[in-house]
């Protein structure tokens, strides 16, 4: 699937103008559809992980032209996010919440061709995520902070 680059990076441009609320919203919108990945983030700092996530998009959309680079980073981001607990099921939360945050944050940008747009991206930062994520039982061990 080839990504609408171009769409991406002009309408995250917009988005990253209001980088704090688009992650505070992200995380309002994914504790309220999915209230059952809170214990995920019981001991996590919220405000250090809501920059970590916003740096994580920003490397994502910084990169769409080198996909050696974001597909290594990504499958070692899912690897860890295996360490953290999170589950396949977890992959569709988080993806609509965070288009939800993005659609709230461009607001009449938000035009059928960017959500198409930010959709299959999303798709295949999801999908190469799991592909770095290694399932089996002795791996499932959490990281110490």
């Amino acid at each position: 699937m080839a990504l609408n680059v171009e769409l991406l990076e002009s309408s995250f441009a917009q988005i990253k103008v209001n980088s704090s609320k688009v992650t505070k919203q992200f995380y309002t919108v994914l504790f309220t559809d999915y209230p059952e990945v809170q214990p995920l983030f019981a001991n996590t700092n919220m405000e250090k992980q809501r920059k970590q996530l916003f740096q994580s998009l920003v490397f994502t959309v910084n990169n769409l032209g080198k996909p050696d680079v974001l597909s290594n980073t990504l499958r070692s981001l899912g690897t860890r996010h295996a360490w953290y607990g999170v589950l396949p099921q977890h992959y569709p939360m988080v993806g609509s919440s965070l288009l939800k945050a993005f659609e709230v944050s461009l607001g009449t940008a938000w035009t059928p061709d960017v959500q198409q747009a930010w959709t299959e991206a999303y798709e295949v930062v999801a999908q190469l995520m799991l592909e770095g994520a290694d399932y089996s039982p002795e791996r499932l061990v959490p990281i110490v902070k």
